[in-house]
């Protein structure tokens, strides 16, 4: 398959990516490698993790997994495979330093730490503007 990044094709996204609308947290891939991808997503008011004008932390725990199996989606479509669905097994660490609003741009790094028998250990961390906003430690297992 061809190369296609830097997307926000939102619909070539979502299609690599379990999730549907409304549970979306996903909408751009800016980089990818084999260990590592960036990824973007912009605050809406209609978003479900949105309170109060305010991206709640549950959201970015949320975007943080999504952007995993965006990596993870990418690297099957490159071989010319459907992607394979995943859950979130462990969240060994989770720190958020500040909140998102409506309007704001995340753009997440996931780095794949070990990958074995089908359980990818990532870090991930997630900036607005390059400040350091929430950042994560986590292992995904494909179903």
């Amino acid at each position: 398959m061809e190369n296609k990044l830097p997307t926000s094709d939102q619909n070539f996204v979502e299609s690599l990516i379990p999730q549907r609308f409304p549970f979306v947290m996903v909408n751009s891939i800016a980089t990818y490698s084999e260990t590592q991808l960036v990824s973007g997503f912009e605050i809406k008011k209609e978003n479900i993790f949105v309170q109060d004008g305010v991206f709640q932390a549950s959201g970015l725990v949320e975007h943080q997994a999504q952007s995993v199996a965006l990596h993870t989606g990418y690297k099957f479509y490159l071989l010319g495979k459907e992607a394979p669905t995943g859950y979130i097994g462990a969240i060994k660490s989770f720190e958020a330093n500040k909140l998102p609003k409506i309007g704001d741009l995340l753009k997440t790094e996931v780095t794949i730490l070990n990958e074995i028998m089908g359980v990818t250990l990532v870090d991930a961390v997630t900036k607005i503007n390059d400040e350091v906003i929430a950042n994560s430690q986590m292992k995904t297992v494909v179903k």
